[in-house]
């Protein structure tokens, strides 16, 4: 198999997982019947950037662990 078919592969794994981790949680908040009561709570809180802080953190966490454990498979031999 070549190298381009494995990253192939891999980018569907990761996109395909942040799909469902997003999409999935999404769907049921939006078929409960609290969703007003979210919005308000999100609109009437201060602004700050630590939602996006704590996002970015999240990404670059799971960047550093698939590139950790990219670096350990490659000395196992085959």
């Amino acid at each position: 198999m070549s190298a381009w078919n494995k990253w192939v592969r891999r980018l569907v794994a990761v996109l395909g997982a942040v799909v469902l981790s997003v999409f999935v949680p999404v769907a049921a908040w939006a078929s409960t019947g609290t969703a007003e009561r979210v919005v308000e709570a999100v609109a009437s809180r201060p602004r700050g950037g630590a939602g996006l802080v704590c996002c970015l953190v999240v990404i670059a966490v799971g960047v550093l662990l698939v590139l950790w454990l990219m670096r350990r498979r490659r000395g196992r031999p085959r």
